[in-house]
C-alpha cells in the first residue's frame, strides 16, 4: 500500500513524500492514521536530525516519518495479534517503548525512529516492538483527536505520579504528589499547562488542595479561566487560582503568601526558563518537590538551586520526559469518562501544513496544533474560521460548531472536517 508522509533526512529537511510501505509480517500492523498532534519534541528532532538521541545516525540514507501524538484505526492485523485486534479497532499509540535495542537503542521510538510508522502520514505499519510492548492501545471513546492528544495528557500524569516526598528518620520515598496540599504550575497556561491543570482538577483519587497556575501572559490566563473555572475546580475540591506574576513586585514572596508562607509541597516548571526554575526554588515548602518538566533546547542549560534548603528543609528535583504506558491508559480512561483535550488545540490543518508548522513551531502562538493526514489544508487558527468562511462556506460551517463549543474543537467539528475536507479546496 502507498502512504503518504512527512520524513526526516537532515537537520531542518522535512519532505512530504509518497511511497510504497513493505507488506506487514505475522507480528505487525497496518493502521490508517487519522490525526497527529505536533510535539516541540518533533521541532527539536527535526533541528538535530542525526545529533538527536532519538533519531538513527543514517536517517539521511533512511528517513523516519516524524509526529507520535497520532490516532487512527487499524487496517490489517498481523496472524500474531488476531485475538488482541480487529480492523477497525481505534487506536493510540505509547511512543516511549523503553526498550534495549532498536534503531538507535533504548530510546528509539514511532515518530523519530522508525521508517514506516510515524504519525504525519497516511498510513503506517506498526512494528513488532510496539506490539511486543503492549504499546498500540484501544480507544473506545467518540472521535479520533482525544486519542492522538492521550500522549501528552500522559506525560502530565506521568510527572504527578513522577513527584515524591519522604518522611523524616525514613529513607522510604513517598511516590505522588501530596494529597490536600499545595501545587503551583508555573508558565502553566500553554499546551502542556492547561493538560496539566484539566488532570489535577479532574482527579478522584488524589488532588491538591491549593492549585496556584502562574504565567506573565495575561490573556492566556484569562482563556485558562475560561477554559478551567476556579468555580469547577471547587466543586472538586480544588482551590484554583490564576496568578499573573509580572504583575507582583516580589513574586516569591507573594506566591508564598497565597500558601500562609508555608510553600508549595508541589512545583512544576512548564517552561525553561532559568528565572522560573529559581522561582520554583525558592517557593518550595519544607520537603517540596520541584518537577523540571520543560525540556529544555541546549543541553547546557543551568541554573542556580538552594542547597540550604536541600540540607536543611529537604526539597528536591525531579525531571520527567514522557508518560509511560499505563499513563497513556490512564489518560484514554479518562477521556472515556468524558474528560475532553478539546482546550489544548488551537490550530488545525492537514499534512501539507506539517513541514512548514514543525520547522516553525516556536514562532506560532497558541496551543496544539493538530494534522489531520488525509486532508490537504492550511494551518489555521479556530480563531480565524469565521474570517475564512468568507471565501469558503466549509469554514463557515466549522466556525459555527466551534462556537457552540466554547470556541473549541470538539467531535462535531471533527466529523464534518472529515466529511467535507474536499470543499475545502473549492
Amino acid at each position: 500500500m502507498k502512504t503518504k508522509a512527512v520524513r526526516l533526512y537532515g537537520k531542518n529537511d522535512l519532505r512530504l513524500e509518497e511511497f510504497e510501505l513493505p507488506a506487514i509480517n505475522e507480528g505487525e500492523i497496518l493502521a490508517k492514521v487519522v490525526c497527529d498532534s505536533i510535539c516541540m519534541s518533533s521541532y527539536k528532532a527535526s533541528h538535530e536530525a542525526d545529533t538527536h538521541k532519538r533519531v538513527p545516525r543514517d536517517v539521511a540514507q533512511n528517513p523516519t516519518i516524524i509526529g507520535h501524538e497520532f490516532a487512527g484505526e487499524v487496517v490489517e492485523v498481523g496472524e500474531r495479534w488476531r485475538e488482541q485486534f480487529a480492523v477497525g479497532d481505534k487506536f493510540s499509540i505509547q511512543p516511549a517503548l523503553n526498550f534495549e535495542q532498536g534503531p538507535v537503542g533504548i530510546l528509539s521510538a514511532p515518530g523519530y525512529s522508525y521508517r514506516y510508522v510515524g504519525g504525519d502520514a497516511t498510513y503506517v505499519v506498526i512494528p513488532r516492538e510496539v506490539m511486543e510492548r503492549g504499546c498500540l492501545l484501544r480507544y473506545r471513546g467518540r472521535g479520533y483527536y482525544p486519542a492522538s492528544l492521550a500522549e501528552p495528557l500522559s506525560c502530565v500524569i506521568g510527572a504527578m505520579h513522577a513527584s515524591y516526598h519522604t518522611t523524616p528518620g525514613s529513607y522510604v520515598h513517598k511516590m505522588e504528589i501530596v494529597h490536600g496540599g499545595c501545587m503551583a504550575i508555573l508558565a502553566g497556561v500553554g499546551p502542556m499547562g492547561l493538560a496539566a491543570i484539566s488532570y489535577a482538577i479532574r482527579r478522584t483519587d488524589r488532588k491538591p488542595r491549593l492549585l496556584v497556575v502562574t504565567d506573565i501572559d495575561q490573556a492566556r490566563l484569562d482563556r485558562a479561566a475560561e477554559l478551567y473555572p476556579p468555580q469547577e475546580a471547587a466543586k472538586n475540591g480544588v482551590n484554583l487560582m490564576y496568578v499573573n506574576t509580572s504583575t507582583m513586585s516580589n513574586a516569591v514572596a507573594e506566591l508564598r503568601a497565597i500558601t500562609g508562607g508555608d510553600g508549595y509541597s508541589d512545583v512544576f516548571v512548564f517552561a525553561p526558563v532559568a528565572s522560573v526554575v529559581e522561582q520554583a526554588d525558592a517557593i518550595l515548602s519544607y520537603d517540596g518537590c520541584l518537577n523540571f518538566f520543560a525540556g529544555p533546547a541546549k543541553s547546557d542549560f543551568k541554573t542556580l538551586f538552594n542547597f540550604y534548603n536541600v540540607h536543611y528543609a529537604s526539597t528536591h528535583v525531579v525531571g520527567t520526559s514522557g508518560g509511560n504506558t499505563d499513563d497513556m491508559k490512564e489518560a484514554l480512561a479518562m477521556m472515556d469518562k468524558g474528560l475532553d483535550p478539546a482546550g489544548l488545540v488551537t490550530h488545525v490543518g492537514g499534512i501539507n501544513a506539517v513541514a512548514e508548522t514543525t520547522l516553525n513551531l516556536p514562532q506560532i502562538p497558541g496551543g496544539k496544533k493538530l494534522i489531520y493526514t488525509h486532508i490537504n489544508m492550511p494551518l489555521t487558527p479556530i480563531a480565524d474560521f469565521a474570517e475564512k468562511g468568507k471565501r469558503n462556506p466549509t469554514f463557515t460551517a466549522l466556525a459555527q460548531i466551534c462556537e457552540r463549543n466554547k470556541g473549541l474543537w470538539s467531535v462535531e467539528a471533527e466529523e464534518y472536517l472529515l466529511a467535507n475536507a474536499a470543499a475545502l479546496n473549492s
